[in-house]
């Protein structure tokens, strides 16, 4: 399986709580209803669900380069207004498009200031968001902590430190790179709630991600160990839920 091909795997990692973020994200922009949306990296749909159900759009164009992910999407996200293609940022339609938007997916993308370009050329208004890796995305953010004292060698791995650019100034610098003049940001704070333990280690197993993956080219003996060192650092309540937090910042520009 690839870090990027179960729908259902990543919903249960980190999708549901994209789709808590996509809809404030939505709600910020503020677009007029009849809109033309382009959903760059749709993923499972989240995002386009979220603007099919509060921004009255005229359609939704969704495209992501893994067809397992658009298989997801197509079965998930009925509404006669979407629809998916497998396509990478590299190969986004003309357009023109009222609204281009990202939802945790610059990160994924090697040639991202490209890729903001491209929206830039296609879309009236550009808008991305993406996890604050290191800081305030929590779930991670313990997952990373632990792989850090447990296995030091691996630090290079830690999503804070591989995409350091998903600040509010790290946003700001690549849509300035893009060309935008004026970006506005935001941080938008999300819930993350679970009910055990177990609740929140079992979607770590399905090898969604770049934690997941990392964890699953671990030996056992490893893999135990940072499960451990995980567990001894969350905030277990006595009941055994878990609370946490999860950060994102968004950034939006007219083009």
């Amino acid at each position: 399986m690839s870090e990027w091909s179960s729908g259902e795997i990543y919903e249960s990692y980190v999708g549901r709580w994209s789709r808590l973020v996509a809809a404030e994200f939505v709600a910020w922009l503020d677009q007029p209803n009849g809109q033309r949306w382009l959903d760059v990296g749709c993923g499972t749909g989240a995002l386009t669900s979220t603007i099919l159900r509060t921004a009255d759009p005229a359609s939704v164009l969704g495209v992501d380069p893994s067809a397992g992910f658009v298989e997801y999407a197509r079965k998930t996200v009925t509404d006669e207004r979407a629809s998916f293609e497998v396509r990478s940022a590299a190969e986004l339609p003309d357009g023109p498009y009222d609204a281009a938007v990202a939802g945790l997916v610059l990160n994924f993308i090697p040639e991202r200031v490209e890729a903001l370009r491209r929206m830039r050329e296609i879309g009236s208004t550009v808008a991305v968001y993406v996890w604050d890796y290191s800081d305030g995305m929590e779930l991670m953010r313990y997952f990373f902590d632990a792989m850090i004292e447990v296995r030091p060698q691996d630090r290079e791995q830690d999503e804070g430190l591989r995409f350091a650019f998903c600040t509010a100034h790290g946003l700001e610098g690549l849509f300035s790179e893009s060309g935008f003049t004026t970006v506005d940001l935001r941080e938008i704070v999300v819930p993350t709630e679970f009910a055990s333990f177990d609740d929140y280690w079992q979607p770590f197993l399905g090898g969604q991600g770049v934690a997941p993956a990392y964890l699953r080219a671990l030996g056992e003996s490893d893999q135990l160990a940072l499960r451990e060192a995980v567990r001894s650092r969350l905030p277990i309540e006595a009941d055994g839920t878990i609370r946490l937090k999860a950060k994102a910042w968004a950034a939006k520009a007219v083009s």
